[in-house]
């Protein structure tokens, strides 16, 4: 009967687990081994004051059940890096994916002028890569003090909400 009663308390920690205290589930539906979390992007010519944009790994939905990204997040900010907001974008809009853009350049997509889908949750089917992708809107203040990393998704897949975590990396180096 007690190995029955110790089998019974460790399947409700292991389901208890599955969820965090907000209501959300820890997710997995979304890969987390592309090139963008398995590698750094950066810029040693940085200068304060100026903006830049970085892409969060494009989302592709690795499960059997389609999700609705609704919300997105970078979880580490150092000290000298601000986020302006978040934005998520077509990648024929853009004409592929800028990895790292800084505001103003000849190269960079006109954000302001494209449509952004981030009021809206972004549908990834099963078994697909989106075609849209989310990046953050950073302005430095100061000398950043670190890297900016750790990328969080929030989604919905069979009616319930789910929070993934997965790595991403951004160095700035910056001259006042």
């Amino acid at each position: 009967m007690s190995v029955l009663l110790v089998l019974l308390a460790a399947l409700l920690l292991a389901g208890s687990a599955a969820q965090r205290t907000d209501g959300r589930r820890w997710g997995s539906a979304l890969a987390a081994d592309g090139m963008q979390s398995s590698g750094s992007v950066g810029n040693d010519n940085a200068r304060v004051g100026e903006i830049w944009y970085f892409a969060l790994p494009v989302p592709s939905n690795i499960s059997a059940d389609p999700i609705g990204i609704t919300q997105v997040a970078v979880e580490h900010v150092p000290p000298g890096i601000e986020v302006l907001g978040y934005g998520a974008y077509h990648l024929y809009d853009t004409d592929g994916l800028p990895m790292l853009a800084k505001k103003g350049e000849p190269h960079t997509p006109d954000f302001a002028r494209l449509r952004n889908y981030a009021d809206q949750a972004v549908e990834v089917p099963a078994g697909e890569g989106s075609d849209i992708f989310y990046l953050a809107e950073l302005k430095i203040t100061a000398p950043p003090e670190g890297p900016v990393r750790r990328c969080r998704f929030e989604y919905t897949q069979n009616g319930r909400a789910h929070t993934q975590t997965m790595d991403c990396e951004l160095i700035l180096g910056a001259t006042p």
